[in-house]
């Protein structure tokens, strides 16, 4: 993150109002950075503003994912798939470390669909339009030792292809970091209260800090909400109807050496057909997902359901029945919102992932599409402003998504994986992160892939409010060790609680209210809820 201005020197920035804003985006995801990126790299003077924290909502909660859509094929959506494959192929170029080639396999059984042709025929098209080739099926034999566990009857051999995985809230963070050095500034924490208007167009915003409660008026010539799956409560404000139809997705995280696999497993789920996976992410293996209607408060945390958490044990059960999974296995859950654009299907599945963008009284909303695209999707909305900005750089392209990484190759006290990774996370600031480490702060912390001294660097320079943007966002340790990590918060508190300025009484607080929020939205849904998996056939 941009080291030389503080929070504080921020916001004194908008009260004094020092700048002329050109640009002011709403919603601190992987839509409003990508935003925020693209307008300071042509030379905009942009704002970006979050109500909570940065990657908060959708994009800390996705399936993690850099995927060109392989279904949109057989919906002969090939111009947004082939947008995905060469945004994913981008992806894994410039941010190595953090966007990662991940191979899947899906089995092929006796009297299943899709069937080894039309699957086999799906799979050349994707790798044709991401200008790859490469073998796809396997024998019976073969495959079982590329997905070993599975389950073996009836099993007539597999196909295996390649998308990518990454850390999403870190991704964000990434181009955050980006574009705060390009010149843009982006704050956690800090709500639009209201829209302002001038001749019935909106001109600025009226904001107030979550910390300390101050309010600021802000212009700027253009208002960009980039609020995800929350677009439509600015847009009702404005008189404008909702357009939206939230999902939920939600996901379970297990020890890799309870759910082993070395790639990714894919399947379609024995009682609806569903697409659901299995893959290892961060040191743990990942389970998704679920597609359901999301009607509950969206000013809320979600949470997994019971339902939901049989769906997807269901899905493992039958597909690795020999290893006998438990409700105990399980380390943590997520569930995030995706903004769907509704069209009145009546399977959420079948719902487009396009992204949209509307005008409604000088207010540009852009919502919807995929985190894969989220730099055509940035594109795409300022191509409707081009107009307002005739003397800067419309159609400037950066030589490369992200800036080289800082040089680590002299440093010898790190693997090839962990240079490797500091560079994807964290680029241009991957040197200075060695150079602040303490003793044993370059080991892994047990369990993870995350090393102790990114604790250290989060604390001292990514603006961390809460002890939840430490644990859930800035790493993602409350996802990958069990009780949210419990039992290492008195070393992690030793590192970090120096480095927040905190006093005993207020890193008490924290914690109090960290492990309150992942007991409630990150465990399990009470155990005598969740229906029996090994019973279920009926759709949640």
């Amino acid at each position: 993150m941009k080291k030389n201005r503080s929070r504080a020197d921020s916001l004194n920035e908008l009260a004094n109002h020092e700048q002329n804003w050109d640009i002011i985006v709403i919603g601190g995801g992987i839509t409003g950075a990508g935003i925020l990126l693209e307008a300071a790299r042509r030379g905009l003077n942009a704002l970006l503003v979050e109500q909570k924290d940065f990657a908060w909502g959708t994009s800390s909660r996705s399936s993690k994912l850099v995927h060109g859509g392989l279904r949109y094929i057989k919906e002969g959506k090939f111009l947004l798939t082939r947008d995905s494959v060469r945004e994913r192929q981008q992806l894994m170029r410039a941010a190595a470390g953090l966007v990662e080639s991940q191979s899947f396999a899906f089995a092929d059984y006796q009297g299943r669909k899709p069937g080894r042709w039309m699957f086999a025929i799906g799979l050349v098209i994707y790798d044709f339009l991401a200008g790859l080739r490469g073998k796809h099926y396997f024998s019976a034999q073969d495959f079982q030792m590329l997905a070993p566990h599975i389950a073996a009857a009836d099993l007539k051999g597999g196909s295996c292809y390649q998308d990518a995985k990454t850390d999403d809230a870190r991704l964000v963070l990434r181009v955050l970091q980006e574009a705060r050095a390009a010149g843009a500034t982006a704050l956690n924490y800090l709500a639009v209260k209201s829209v302002t208007y001038e001749n019935e167009l909106a001109s600025g915003v009226v904001l107030q800090d979550a910390v300390s409660k101050q309010e600021y008026q802000v212009n700027a010539k253009v208002i960009i909400s980039a609020t995800g799956a929350w677009a439509d409560a600015l847009r009702q404000q404005q008189g404008a109807s909702a357009r939206l139809r939230p999902l939920r997705g939600s996901h379970l995280l297990l020890p890799a050496w309870r759910l082993p696999v070395a790639q990714a497993v894919s399947l379609m789920h024995p009682r609806d057909g569903r697409p659901v996976f299995v893959y290892p992410w961060e040191g743990v293996s990942l389970v998704g997902t679920t597609d359901v209607d999301h009607g509950a408060d969206m000013q809320q945390e979600t949470a997994i359901t019971a339902d939901e958490v049989a769906y997807l044990m269901e899905a493992m059960d039958f597909q690795f029945p020999q290893l006998q999974l438990k409700l105990d296995d399980i380390i943590a859950s997520y569930a995030g919102i995706r903004p769907v654009i509704d069209t009145g299907k009546a399977d959420p599945s079948k719902e487009g992932r396009d992204h949209a963008i509307w005008l409604d009284k000088g207010l540009l909303t852009v919502t919807g599409g995929k985190l894969t695209t989220f730099r055509l999707i940035a594109q795409d909305a300022l191509k409707h402003i081009n107009h307002l900005f005739p003397d800067h750089q419309a159609d400037h392209e950066a030589d490369s998504l992200f800036t080289r990484p800082s040089d680590l190759s002299n440093v010898k006290q790190l693997s090839h994986t962990q240079k490797s990774r500091l560079q994807g996370h964290y680029g241009e600031s991957a040197a200075e992160i060695v150079q602040i480490a303490q003793d044993g702060e370059l080991d892994y912390i047990p369990g993870t892939l995350t090393m102790w001294v990114e604790l250290r660097w989060a604390a001292r320079f990514e603006e961390v409010e809460h002890l939840e943007d430490l644990m859930l966002r800035r790493t993602r340790l409350g996802l990958l060790l069990r009780k949210g990590g419990l039992a290492l918060l008195p070393r992690i508190r030793a590192i970090c609680q120096p480095e927040l300025k905190w006093d005993d009484e207020r890193w008490e607080y924290e914690q109090a209210a960290y492990l309150q929020l992942w007991n409630r939205y990150y465990s399990l849904p009470d155990r005598e809820n969740i229906p029996d998996w090994r019973n279920q056939r009926q759709p949640i």
